[in-house]
């Protein structure tokens, strides 16, 4: 992910303070019945959809566009982002440990690190986006570091969650991650190149129908729609096919690997159900977090993606579920 979205593990080097490895994904998959599965999912219908834009002030080198046909089958997907809640029953059902627990540090946008907790960041800037800061112990327990907690968040995405920690609670779940041709299906709620998910003006009759940053980024936040962190995951009124907050609030993970210029040749793989392309280092992340701001990250746009790589975790990034149809 590029510096002004979200750093990467690569962006810099602190060292593993515990173990590197990849989580562990051994853990019982328990037996659901349909009406398990189908909980706080909406259905989205399948056929045609117009995927990508032309926004003008789009990122040619994110691939974007270009504005094509794209076929899906019909499938559903969660109404909102996991929250802390959620993901709580699924640690403590499973003793899962996440990426962040197991490296032992993650991404937290400097301001939020509270006075308490300054001593566990780490050295090291992130080129160009200084205001990220490596925070020892920073997890989805503890989202600003240490002394944190999620306390008075438990219907906030969870964050601090890679990839394969998204893939791992969605396969406990029985779901899946969404494939990111179903993401924006989804998030478009039914409109035709619109900008945002419930049309074209950012904030229609002066409301505000998402979590971005408001006021001169990284210094003041206004917090004009009511947030400067994360909201609740239904805080806003839904899009037309019922999915809360996919305009900001926290970046969603995508099953696709990443690519700009995968789908731009019309092949069929790109066109009917398209599942990203073979091979790549990143994950594709869709719909932008509260630290989106015009002057910098306009992503919070429904067509604009951004990737990361699968072990990175930040204090904005978390994920919603999908379910086949057929399941």
């Amino acid at each position: 992910m590029s510096a002004c979205c979200g750093p990467g593990r690569g962006s810099t080097a602190p060292a593993a303070t515990v173990d590197s490895t990849t989580p562990p994904a051994d853990f019982a998959v328990p037996a659901r019945s349909t009406a398990d599965l189908l909980r706080g999912t909406v259905a989205v219908p399948g056929g045609p959809f117009l995927m990508g834009g032309a926004d003008e002030d789009a990122f040619p080198a994110d691939g974007e566009g270009p504005v094509r046909e794209v076929v899906l089958a019909p499938f559903r997907i969660d109404a909102a982002c996991v929250t802390n809640a959620a993901f709580a029953r699924f640690v403590k059902a499973t003793g899962y440990r996440t990426e962040a627990e197991l490296i032992g540090w993650s991404y937290v946008f400097g301001p939020f690190v509270p006075p308490g907790a300054r001593h566990a960041v780490l050295p090291g800037t992130v080129p160009g986006a200084p205001w990220w800061n490596a925070v020892a112990g920073a997890s989805w327990r503890a989202p600003e570091g240490p002394g944190t907690s999620i306390g008075d968040r438990r219907d906030h995405p969870v964050v601090h969650v890679s990839w394969h920690d998204a893939s791992a609670y969605a396969r406990w779940a029985g779901k899946r991650l969404p494939t990111e041709a179903e993401w924006e299906k989804a998030a478009r709620g039914g409109l035709a190149r619109a900008r945002f998910p419930w049309g074209d003006e950012l904030t229609p009759k002066g409301r505000h129908r998402c979590n971005i940053w408001q006021g001169d980024f990284p210094v003041r936040n206004t917090r004009e729609d009511g947030y400067a962190g994360t909201a609740p995951v239904k805080a806003y009124a839904p899009n037309g096919y019922g999915l809360h907050n996919v305009a900001g609030n926290v970046w969603e993970w995508c099953a696709d690997r990443f690519s700009a210029d995968w789908h731009v040749p019309d092949r069929p793989e790109t066109r009917v159900d398209p599942v990203g392309p073979p091979d790549g280092a990143g994950r594709v992340l869709r719909g932008g977090s509260h630290l989106c701001h015009r002057s910098y990250c306009n992503r919070y746009r429904v067509a604009a993606r951004t990737s990361n790589t699968p072990d990175s975790t930040t204090g904005h990034g978390g994920f919603r579920c999908a379910v086949s149809v057929d399941a």
